[in-house]
């Protein structure tokens, strides 16, 4: 597969215009490629399973015409939020969105398609008013049935990613952080560098800074959006994604708390990734002290793994720590 970059250049006055963003936009047109194509997405077959009948409602198919299974997604589906939008906000949001950019983005989707779906676009074209109403209709009832009843489970591990980062820009720098948002992304000459399949971009953030959405459903590769007025913005696989990842927290925290303690039981539950010592103790509401002893009866028994990086001890779970919080 041919490969290519799209590089977003940060000044200084970018560079602190940095900002983590919540998008359930972006995390509804990939749970449509999910129910679309199950078998690519392991890490969702727990959540698939739980959908009482694959959805075939008009809603269903009308954002599946326009998501496609993979590859392009319009910018109006997706657009860079403004701080931890919540679906209300992204659903006021799809009811506003301009004539010209519903036109624009649905024009570069013919171009994409052929047959009956090139057909039923050009359709939604004629006439944006009547297919702007028809989009946000269709999220909203789609939200319900796909995400909704997941939505608390999903926050929170969006949430967690971006606790994470956070605390790593603030110890070791935005381009050591950058480094770990995905294998495709990279940090080179105040740059953040996204590789893509066949597209190629260079932005100039201009001062107005870049935008880091976390993701649950897009587990596989990073998205970007790079075309004005857009904000440059980068979506990445969350941290700690399973299988288990939609079942509710204190289905697996009841039980550990029985087994270890809530505290010990906190700790397995947040280790869903490498943390150190203070983002343990950040995310668990505990003293640092207080969660190094715990971290080490953790260890002595096997649940954790501990191992030094740089000045910082990161911390993970074992397998054995793994088949716990799975509730295995």
């Amino acid at each position: 597969m041919d490969r290519k970059v799209v590089e977003f250049r940060l000044d200084p006055a970018d560079v602190s215009a940095v900002r983590f963003g919540i998008s359930p936009g972006y995390e509804l047109v990939h749970a449509v490629r999910v129910v679309l194509r199950p078998q690519v997405a392991p890490l969702h077959w727990g959540w698939f399973r739980t959908l009482r009948d694959e959805p075939a409602s008009e809603a269903f198919r009308l954002l599946a015409m326009i998501s496609g299974v993979d590859g392009y997604l319009p910018d109006f589906l997706t657009s860079a939020p403004s701080g931890d939008m919540t679906p209300e906000d992204e659903l006021d949001r799809l009811r506003r969105v301009p004539d010209d950019l519903l036109r624009s983005d649905l024009d570069k989707m013919v171009l994409r398609s052929s047959g009956a779906r090139q057909q039923a676009i050009r359709e939604l074209i004629a006439n944006p008013a009547r297919a702007r109403a028809a989009i946000a209709d269709a999220w909203q009832e789609v939200w319900s049935t796909l995400l909704a009843p997941v939505w608390p489970q999903m926050l929170r591990l969006l949430r967690a990613d971006i606790a994470v980062r956070a605390r790593r820009i603030s110890d070791a720098g935005l381009a050591e952080m950058a480094a770990t948002l995905h294998a495709s992304v990279t940090w080179l000459d105040h740059a953040v560098r996204v590789e893509l399949p066949h597209y190629a971009n260079t932005i100039d953030c201009g001062g107005t800074g870049l935008v880091l959405v976390p993701s649950v459903m897009a587990t596989h590769r990073c998205f970007v959006l790079d075309e004005a007025p857009t904000q440059p913005t980068v979506f990445y696989p969350a941290h700690g994604i399973s299988e288990t990842w939609h079942r509710p927290v204190s289905d697996t925290l009841g039980a550990l708390t029985a087994l270890l303690g809530s505290a010990r039981a906190r700790l397995v539950v947040e280790l869903q990734q490498p943390l150190s010592t203070s983002e343990c103790a950040e995310l668990t509401g505990l003293a640092a002290s207080t969660a190094s002893h715990h971290l080490t009866v953790l260890r002595d028994a096997g649940l954790v793994d501990s191992r030094r990086a740089g000045t910082r001890v990161l911390h993970t779970r074992t397998p054995l720590g793994e088949a716990l919080a799975a509730g295995h």
